[in-house]
This record gives C-alpha cells, structure tokens and sequence, in this order.
C-alpha cells in the first residue's frame, strides 16, 4: 500500500475525527465563496494575479537582482542560499554573529520545508514558533497539518491537555478564549526576551526592494518590533514586481484562505530599525529546477492561501498529515514528486481530479492538469509501485482488444453475482472498506445497444 494511502488509513480510525475535520475545512471553503461572490470583479482579479506571477516567473532573474539592489539600498543584508543546508547554515550564522539567545519567528513554510527547527535544536539553539497555531503543535512535537490552519487536526479538547501540561493552565480547561489568553502570556515574555525575530514572507516588491507578511495574530510585528535583528525567509517565487500589484494579491488572498476581506495585519519591512539590522535570505531549495518543468512551472505562482486543500475531497477526509511532505494538499502533491527526488510519487494519484482545486486557486494553476500529468510522468519513469505498474499493463492488455475487452467485463459480470460479499469486501480490500458495489446488470451497454439501436 502506498504511503497516503496508509496514512489517511490511521487517520479514517477516528471516524469522528475525520468527520469533523471533513466539516470544519467545508465551512472555510463555504465561507471562501461567499467572500469570493461578494467582489463582482473577483474573476478579473484572478486572471490579472496569474499574469502578474507568469510576468514575475517569465522575469525572474532581473526581477531578483532588482529587489536585492534596492534592499540593499534601504540598508538590509540580501543573503542567498542555494538549497536548505546553506539556509539553514545562513541563520546560524547570524544567530551566531549576533550572540542570540532567544529566537521568535512568526509563520514561515520555508523554514518548516528547510527543517530549520530541528538544524537549530541540535546547534543547541531553540526557536519558538509564535503564531499560536504552531505554538500548540510545536509543543506537540508535531508537524503543521495545513498551510494556513497548522492545527486544524486538533480538537479544543486536545489543546487544552497540551496547554495544562506545558504553561499550567486548570486541568480539562478547553475554552478557546482562556486557552488563548495562557498563550498570549506565554508568548509575550517570549517577545519581550527576543534577540531576534524571523518571519516568513508572502511578498517580496522588486520595485521597492521591501517584504509583506500577512498575519491575523500581529505576531511578525511583535517580533519584528521588539528584537533588535530581523530576518525576512523568502522563496525566490515570491517576488512581485511592482508596489501597484500588491493590492490584486492582498484582496485575494484572505478571502480564498479563510474567507476574510483582508489580513488583519499586511505588515511591509522596508528598512531597519534605528540601531538594528534586517536580514534577508532568499532561498531556491530546487526552485529554479522546477522553474524550467514548462508541464508544471505554473504551480510556483502559489501565494500559499490553502485554499484548494479546503475545497480537496481528499484532503478533508484524509487529513493533511497522510500527505508526507511539508505542503500537504493538490499542490503540495505536485511540487512533492520534483522537490524530493523520488519521494511522495503516490501523491499525484491521492486525489479525484475532480478539479474543485483548480476553480478555486486565485492564481489560477492548473492543478488537476498537472496532478494528471505528475501521474503520467511518474508511470513512465517507473516510479509508481510495482502492484500499480502490473495493474495498469494487464488493463492496457484488456483495453487494447475489443475482443479480450468483452471477455473480461463478461467474466466481471458473472464473478460479482457468484462471489461471496466476505470474499469481495475484507481487509485486503481497501476500496471496499467504505463502499460497495451495485449489483451487476446482466448484459453489458454493448449488448444493450446493438439489441436496440434501431
């Protein structure tokens, strides 16, 4: 069995669990549309955001020596980093530079798809995650389930025993705003005590040489604020020429993310503090590779709003933790096959194609397309199991003759009215766990037709 498939297994165990999670990221993706229908120009916004990315993409180079002349210009230090060991050695140099004790960082996926964390800890170096949703999982020694929700996966329940056993809070406590009220006190000793701060970012404005980072909790500028150095971790990707197009992207993206009309913070880091120093690492880490794939340069347009993991039928029943790659989801499951060499070949197979993902991207990405093409590619490359290589060449046996074709839907037919239901539906049977097949008819659509195609 392959890797999702086992994984979404021990996650369907807990069928209300499952259940609940199937609810809870429908609701968002309701509250997506009702955000979305509200702005009559929502589609145009789309299309002008995915040819601003293809311009950026189509420019990348310039558009990069350009943000990191005039960055420097504003008196920040441009770092570059060529994959996740030179980023990670990067920060530990600054760390290193600046004597730092205590490191705050507000959301950042590129240091999650670096493994900064973990690099840091064992240079005896601990970064705490301050966007609370990374907080609960980081003392949970767990990884972020979705990009923009990182402990959608967890029930207040749960929360409320983490937080009893790491800040004390009354035992079987599970109120959000009391839980949340021990974390904001928690995590403002921490603010308070930082050396630095790191944050992520969602947009890097060539023209102006400055970062955006989006958040709701304020957390990037209470760290940003109160450290005297920040560091700004951006993929090559997302880079925007000009400060004119930021407004097509800061409309779209809350309102595809969680439904909201806008970040309840869009912070831009221009310059340093006075007496501080801004830092920014921009990172490749296999991007630059992805962007000459023409089958799926398109799915570095991203601007990581989650929305297709919301609407993914898939993703809601599986959880994103069955996924194995730090960008669960439709379009963690097309950058997974080419940013790891190897791994996570079934992903591109664990969805529907339904194509729910693709109509709701605010970039437009043809993810279904390239989910599609992922799987072609990866059977040629021989990168699919060996049950599912056999299976596919004995249906393309079958399909290939129109003879051999009759004769195995015949057999099929008879087979399921003579076969046992306990012989059809048993553990062995995966698809058959949650559902069953409708008796079959008596004659095929074939026999049907020509009896009655007069």
């Amino acid at each position: 069995m392959d890797a999702h498939a086992k994984n979404a297994r021990r996650f369907l165990k807990d069928e209300a669990r499952a259940d609940w999670h199937d609810e809870t990221l429908w609701i968002v993706r309701k509250k997506r549309d009702n955000a979305a229908a509200a702005v009559e120009e929502w589609e145009a916004l789309r299309e002008e955001a995915s040819h601003i990315k293809e311009e950026a993409l189509a420019n990348l180079d310039t558009l990069l020596e350009q943000f990191e002349k005039e960055a420097v210009k504003n008196g920040a230090k441009v770092l570059w980093a060529a994959d996740a060991d030179e980023f990670n050695h990067h920060i530990l140099g600054i760390i290193r530079h600046h004597k730092a004790v205590n490191v705050v960082k507000s959301k950042s996926m590129l240091t999650e798809e670096c493994g900064m964390n973990d690099f840091l800890l064992k240079e005896g170096i601990e970064v705490v995650d301050t966007d609370l949703g990374e907080r609960i999982i980081q003392f949970r020694h767990e990884a972020p389930s979705h990009i923009v929700l990182p402990a959608i996966h967890l029930k207040k329940e749960e929360i409320g025993e983490t937080f009893h056993e790491k800040l004390g809070t009354d035992k079987g406590a599970s109120d959000p705003v009391y839980l949340t009220h021990a974390a904001r006190l928690h995590l403002r000793q921490k603010f308070l005590a930082a050396d630095i701060a790191m944050t992520g970012v969602n947009f890097a404005v060539a023209e102006t040489g400055s970062v955006v980072v989006c958040t709701n909790e304020g957390n990037a500028d209470m760290g940003v604020q109160a450290a005297p150095v920040q560091i700004h971790c951006m993929g090559i990707e997302k880079i925007i020429p000009r400060q004119a197009d930021l407004g097509v992207f800061t409309r779209l993206l809350a309102r595809n993310a969680t439904g909201q009309a806008v970040t309840t913070y869009t912070s831009h880091y221009t310059r340093p503090k006075p007496h501080g120093e801004m830092y920014i690492v921009i990172v490749d880490n296999g991007r630059s590779h992805h962007l000459g794939q023409s089958r799926y340069v398109n799915s570095l347009k991203c601007i990581r709003c989650g929305g297709c993991m919301n609407t993914c039928p898939v993703f809601r029943r599986s959880g994103g933790h069955s996924y194995g790659y730090v960008i669960p989801g439709p379009i963690g499951s097309i950058l997974a096959p080419e940013r790891t060499c190897g791994g996570c070949a079934d992903l591109p197979f664990a969805s529907s194609l339904c194509g729910s993902c693709s109509n709701v991207c605010p970039v437009k990405i043809d993810i279904h397309e390239q989910l599609y093409r992922w799987r072609q590619d990866l059977s040629e490359q021989g990168r699919t199991s060996a049950v599912k290589r056999l299976i596919m060449r004995v249906a393309g046996l079958m399909l290939s003759s129109n003879a051999r074709y009759n004769l195995a839907a015949a057999a099929g037919r008879a087979a399921l009215r003579l076969t046992p239901d306990f012989l059809l539906y048993n553990f062995l049977n995966i698809w058959g766990k949650g559902r069953k097949l409708p008796a079959p008819p008596s004659h095929s659509f074939k026999q049907w037709y020509k009896r009655n195609k007069s």
